[in-house]
């Protein structure tokens, strides 16, 4: 992997296990190896534009990472028979990288970095956290019975969405 784009992975992962800022999109799953996740987060269209331009020479071997690895060896490996190309050839398009990687944790939104409106990747923390506002609006929208952003209606549960109320 190009450290360019391993520097995205980095951040994804960052942003997935410490921001506060994704309640909005947490759904309750029964997988066994977890009971959360969070569904059609709506990502800024530069960060998914930027991420998938320095990972689309970079190599891979699967469209979903979130599962059909090869775990028998204790590290995750391709699965037998898989064919490793370019993040290009499995994500022929930018959308289709980010949505399809985390198998649609992302949602590429047609907002741009700094409307209020999309999850940024990528801010300067010095100038305050730009999610905090995108968390407010669609929590907001939720509760209101507004339709979700990404597949439809979708209703939260209170413990879910609780934290960013108190916010609010």
């Amino acid at each position: 992997m190009e450290p360019a784009c391993k520097r995205h992975f980095i951040q994804d992962s960052c942003l997935y296990e410490c921001s506060p800022n994704l309640g909005p999109w947490i759904q309750e799953v029964n997988q066994n190896w977890r009971k959360e996740r969070f569904l059609d987060v709506p990502l800024c269209k530069e960060d998914c534009q930027r991420w998938w331009e320095d990972c689309r020479t970079s190599s891979t071997c699967k469209t979903n990472w979130h599962k059909g690895w090869d775990w028998s060896s204790g590290v995750n490996k391709c699965p037998a028979k898989a064919v490793c190309r370019t993040f290009e050839f499995y994500f022929p398009t930018p959308a289709s990288f980010c949505e399809g990687l985390w198998s649609h944790s992302y949602k590429v939104s047609n907002y741009s970095q700094g409307s209020g409106r999309c999850i940024q990747m990528w801010f300067d923390p010095d100038q305050g956290n730009p999610n905090e506002e995108v968390a407010r609006f669609y929590a907001q929208a939720m509760t209101s019975g507004a339709i979700y952003p990404g597949r439809g209606l979708f209703i939260p549960s209170l413990a879910l969405i609780l934290p960013l109320l108190l916010l609010v």
